[in-house]
């Protein structure tokens, strides 16, 4: 999309200068060619951004990358998470592992298969999905 944009923009400069080149036929006035030159592609410029902005940079909406491309995916816990706040387990999703929790905070065992809901800052945020294994127990 950005070589469109760029081309638009030489390809008004370049209506610009045709209208330039057909002043200078009729004066000798580099004043007054540069302001032709000016105006013209300033005011070819403004009057079709809109156009440009509603038909040709649309973009399509936010495209999950990176990290956030993780969210919904499936993987397997490769260290136990426990129940304290601070401790964290990892998981592996694919071929990379990262460090992740629990979304409610209950132990989950090395070798249950997870689902990412979340990322907070540089964790996955996750829940167990075929077997849940919590070993949190009620007295």
């Amino acid at each position: 999309m950005k070589y469109l944009q760029l081309g638009f923009l030489l390809f008004w400069l370049s209506i610009a200068s045709i209208l330039t080149l057909i002043v200078s036929l009729f004066t000798d006035s580099l004043i007054i060619q540069t302001a032709v030159f000016v105006i013209s592609s300033g005011l070819l410029l403004f009057f079709t951004k809109p156009f440009v902005d509603k038909y040709v940079t649309k973009e399509d909406e936010a495209v999950a990358t990176n990290a956030f491309s993780l969210i919904g995916k499936q993987g397997i816990v490769t260290e136990d998470m426990n129940t304290l706040p601070s401790s964290f387990g990892q998981v592996r999703v694919g071929e990379e592992v990262w460090s992740a929790v629990s979304e409610d905070s209950n132990e989950i065992k090395k070798g249950t298969e997870i689902e990412v809901v979340k990322i907070d800052g540089v964790k996955l945020v996750v829940k167990p999905i075929a077997n849940e294994t919590s070993s949190a127990k009620v007295d």
